[in-house]
């Protein structure tokens, strides 16, 4: 770390400036010092019981703090940069290669066109035509089946409700879905089939599922947050920006997806409705706290799924599940409408089973202005990916000790991945060092709980604590212990890094990594009632994601395999700020490699064979 010196329980740190970023960094790499114990059952009720004594608490959230260095890293740690409230980052017109400008005042259904229109050609096949041995059904093929008359709209509804159904009673028990409604589903879906009969669909998204995290509003349904009580003292009255968007859009809105209780978690396993299980294995966890907007897609029950990104929640599952997972930079798109748990960490994110069905969606829910944006729009850049050559030149920032700090099957994954990203398209690998990585990930740990806790305050207050999960009161007592000295502490913490970080994109235009450190483990039947603590796994799941949130930047999950046991593992790029287009590119051009190998989940649903009985 960037260290003067140490003083008793003190960290002095060098000025940002000073601390040097090449691959002769003198800098240390410090690994995850978590330690506490996995906890479910009746184990994490009596944590719980003693986190909330008034006796107790006190003293074993100030042992919890300093044994995992929180103290040490964050609250005492001495630094003489200022703090960084916002990751807001100034546009800049930066030089994209292979873009079309849009303009903002374009609707969601003109935004949608302007990206169909960047997308090659090769990508239409026909529903019985491929060259691969599984890949997902994209808004393109749902788009050209429903034009074509091969299936309607109304009929893919049927199927679909019948395998949600199918998914969530014996045996499987997916718990893909808090909240759906056939009525509400088959009601879009028939005036979506009207306008195809009529000649005049709104959009290529015309009649296309999509799901929607319980984070976000979406009527007819509430919003829970994972919770059984939420909706009841924050009514849902209307879409969100980014929901609004989509409806415009034509698109069929299915339901509210699973979720970890209040996003407190990374497994996303829930007490009150259920685990959701990974469609390649149904022991596994789907990742959280977005966990069944990650499984839907991966099973085929939607092409593209929204969730919420505060500290990976949406590449995380996307990786365990072996799905696409896109986070804008921070403010490009809307965030009007979201739970505000988060928020300077959490960002709509979107979960699809191709890159391009990424873009689609990301070009339809980047139409308006966020509040959280500048006063001028920033100018939104696409991607060619319909360029008869991927860009080139591109310059991929690697820091060996991070990328390595994970299992032997993803280690070996990834370094495979980039090898080949390199050997195809003779882009190059920068070795650099990104200092004080545990330290942003505690300093997130501070920021998300704060802010979590401060948002809830007002509802806390007038809830009996008995409908909250076990997990969730324990991550609740933890958020509430943080001080205003180490919200403060953690904020120029954020300012360090975001110095860091563009330092480094002065030489390379994205920083690549794993997009988890462990692939998906197992649901264990003690955790179904009380929910777990799993901050070892946690750690490890966190550990490539925290930049992307803490710092605002763009950041995007590909699956490029699978582990020993067949478990999907995913690349992580992490991009400039404003630099969607590029990154866009980048995966498009790594999803090219590795399209040919993707597997077909155990759980999957085939919504657009007509013959298909769920």
């Amino acid at each position: 770390m960037g260290l003067l010196f140490k003083n008793e329980g003190h960290v002095v740190f060098k000025p940002a400036k000073d601390v040097d970023l090449t691959p002769a960094s003198s800098e240390l790499y410090l690994r995850a010092n978590v330690k506490a114990p996995r906890l479910a059952g009746f184990l994490v009720k009596v944590f719980a019981w003693f986190l909330e004594s008034r006796i107790f608490g006190t003293l074993l959230l100030f042992i919890l703090k300093r044994d995992n260095l929180i103290h040490k890293l964050v609250t005492n740690a001495e630094l003489e940069e200022p703090p960084v409230y916002v990751p807001l980052h100034p546009f800049e017109d930066k030089e994209e290669q292979d873009v079309k400008q849009v303009g903002s005042e374009l609707s969601p259904p003109e935004l949608v066109q302007q990206a169909i229109e960047c997308l090659p050609v090769s990508l239409e096949k026909t529903l019985n035509g491929s060259n691969f041995s599984f890949r997902h059904w994209t808004i393109s093929d749902y788009s050209r089946a429903y034009t074509s008359g091969e299936i309607t709209p109304r009929t893919v509804a049927e199927h679909l409700i019948a395998a949600i159904h199918a998914s969530s009673t014996p045996p499987l028990h997916m718990s893909f879905f808090i909240n759906y409604k056939a009525e509400d589903i088959l009601k879009q879906a028939t005036e979506s089939t009207l306008r195809y009969e009529q000649g005049v669909p709104i959009s290529a998204l015309d009649g296309v599922p999509i799901a929607i995290k319980d984070e976000i509003d979406c009527l007819p349904y509430p919003t829970t947050g994972g919770t059984k009580w939420l909706h009841n003292l924050r009514p849902c009255t209307d879409d969100a920006c980014c929901v609004k968007c989509l409806r415009l859009c034509g698109a069929v809105l299915v339901g509210k997806t699973n979720m970890h209780e209040l996003g407190a978690g990374t497994s996303g396993i829930n007490p009150h409705y259920g685990a959701t299980r990974n469609p390649y294995n149904r022991s596994k966890i789907s990742g959280g706290s977005s966990s069944g907007s990650a499984a839907v897609v991966a099973s085929g029950l939607c092409p593209v799924a929204l969730g919420v990104d505060g500290g990976g929640s949406v590449r995380m599952p996307a990786a365990l599940c072996g799905v696409v997972g896109l986070k804008p930079t921070f403010g490009r798109v809307p965030h009007s409408g979201v739970l505000p748990l988060t928020w300077t960490v959490g960002m709509i994110g979107i979960l699809a089973g191709t890159v391009e069905d990424a873009f689609i969606v990301y070009a339809a829910i980047s139409c308006q202005l966020s509040p959280r944006q500048l006063s001028v729009s920033p100018k939104v850049n696409f991607p060619l990916l319909n360029s008869t050559k991927p860009i080139s030149s591109i310059k991929l920032a690697k820091y060996g000790e991070w990328f390595n700090d994970c299992s032997d099957d993803i280690r070996e994954c990834c370094s495979n991945a980039l090898e080949r990203l390199q050997k195809q398209y003779d882009w190059k690998t920068v070795e650099v060092t990104i200092p004080e990585i545990e330290m942003m990930r505690l300093a997130h740990y501070v920021t998300i709980g704060s802010e979590c806790s401060t948002s809830l305050s007002s509802f806390l207050e007038k809830l009996d604590f008995k409908e909250l999960g076990w997990d969730a009161r324990v991550a609740l007592a933890v958020y509430g212990a943080f001080s205003s000295k180490e919200y403060i502490k953690a904020q120029k913490i954020r300012n360090r890094q975001m110095q860091f970080h563009m330092n480094l994109f002065t030489q390379a235009d994205v920083i690549v990594s794993p997009t988890v450190g462990v692939t998906a483990y197992t649901i264990l039947d003690d955790a179904l009632d009380t929910g777990e603590l799993d901050y070892i796994n946690g750690a490890a799941l966190v550990r490539y994601s925290i930049a992307g949130n803490f710092l605002g930047l763009p950041a995007v999950t590909v699956p490029v395999g699978y582990d020993k046991s067949g478990l999907p593992i995913g690349l992580q790029l992490i991009g400039k700020p404003w630099s969607e287009a590029t990154l866009i590119h980048i995966a498009f051009a790594l999803q090219d490699l590795y399209v040919s190998e993707y597997r077909k989940p155990e759980v999957y649903y085939d919504l657009l064979n007509k013959n298909s009985v769920f």
